[in-house]
């Protein structure tokens, strides 16, 4: 039985996808094979030793100590994509209400409240405060084309936007679902002065934390909107503040708010609903489970945040798993080792990301109980495991 710990409430459409003859599910163990997690802060967690994989039930993984996982050969995964049309809708909508100062416009129709029958007459003597411009025919700035950002860019298109974007790392799959009409910024720069309305869809990380600063918003247009729906850190606080009281930014919508913000009128801050319809719940709850499963019963990983991607059809009776630092020599050692015990190998496939290594090898009959113990005598090596694939059913049964 595997034993599967909760940290937060995770979808039943998610949960209910676990066999029940294989595996306990419950927010409390004391020797959890794997964890699934939304939002709780891990960092402070003591991480039992019989843990073998985290999933993130969402994209980003801030809340969990991926550094310190990793070097205890601990595999990471989150579910990109799963909450992408969440974050697109309400994109969109920030793209509306940046626009038409729909939020100040609502706040103060409330505050007449106690007019009577003046509300009519009021409301018709004040609606020209609140005037804002269509986006229809205005150029959106697209900064990251992921699973997101590319969701963004073709709504955009759909709404008769002119939408540019920016990415020099966009996979070829982001690509392909890309609208024709979608316009490419050889630069970030040159997005940066042309667009009315700029979004961010890119990972925080060192490289891109604080990339809208001062210097960036002094190359924009007078009036640029500002969205941000994917990271609080993308975006210098204080810089941005400047911005808008200097005129040059109109607007900022974020999903992001932090106390310095909250006092300027023109900040939008929305609590961090990017991912909450219960779609996407849905949605990263099955995808994390389906990732979970495909590891625990065959060592296969995808979308892992510290780990290579590796999968391999199952060919033999038993499988070995073993993952070591991305170091010279390793995979003659293990084979070797392999050898010594005169274990054929019928397949076998060698991973690295970063500096982490992962092999899955399938080989015929069993193997000797102490073959885990020898493999983990070879220097570099974090984990191993052993297991027999084809005792579990298919995933999708």
């Amino acid at each position: 039985m595997f034993k599967i710990q909760t940290l937060n409430k995770i979808s039943p459409k998610g949960l209910e996808i676990f066999p029940r003859d294989l595996y306990e599910v419950a927010s409390e163990f004391t020797h959890p094979d794997a964890i699934l997690v939304r939002s709780a802060d891990m960092h402070q967690m003591e991480i039992p030793s019989s843990v073998l994989a985290i999933a993130r039930a969402g994209a980003g993984v801030n809340n969990i100590p991926v550094e310190r996982c990793t070097e205890r050969g601990i595999v990471v995964f989150n579910t990109p994509g799963a909450n992408a049309n969440s974050v697109k809708e309400l994109v969109i909508a920030g793209l509306l209400i940046a626009s038409r100062k729909i939020i100040r416009a609502v706040e103060w129709v409330r505050s007449i409240a106690d007019e009577g029958d003046r509300v009519s007459e009021l409301v018709e003597k004040e609606k020209s405060r609140f005037t804002g411009p269509e986006i229809k025919g205005k150029k959106l700035g697209v900064i990251g084309l992921g699973s997101i950002g590319v969701m963004v860019a073709n709504a955009a298109v759909s709404l008769e936007m002119e939408v540019i974007g920016y990415d020099p790392y966009i996979s070829v799959e982001a690509a392909w679902g890309l609208s024709s009409k979608v316009q490419r910024a050889e630069t970030l720069e040159k997005l940066i002065r042309e667009a009315d309305y700029i979004t961010l869809h890119v990972p925080l990380n060192d490289d891109t934390r604080g990339m809208l600063n001062y210097e960036k918003f002094r190359m924009m247009k007078r009036g640029v909107k500002i969205l941000n729906f994917a990271r609080g850190g993308l975006v210098n606080n204080r810089d941005i503040l400047r911005a808008i009281e200097e005129g040059i930014v109109d607007r900022y919508v974020t999903d992001f708010p932090e106390a310095e913000l909250l006092r300027c009128e023109n900040v939008i801050p929305i609590p961090h609903l990017g991912a909450s319809t219960p779609e996407a719940e849905e949605n990263c709850a099955i995808m994390a489970v389906q990732q979970l499963r495909d590891f625990l019963e065959r060592g296969n990983i995808r979308n892992s945040v510290n780990f290579p991607t590796c999968q391999l059809d199952v060919s033999g009776d038993t499988r070995i798993l073993i993952a070591n630092r991305n170091i010279p020599d390793m995979v003659r050692q293990i084979t070797g080792v392999l050898g010594s015990a005169r274990i054929n190998i019928s397949d076998m496939i060698n991973k690295h990301k970063g500096n982490i290594a992962y092999n899955i090898i399938d080989v015929d009959g069993e193997v000797p109980s102490d073959i885990s113990e020898d493999l983990s005598q070879i220097e570099g090596v974090i984990m191993v495991r052993v297991l027999r694939p084809k005792e579990f059913s298919p995933l999708d049964s």
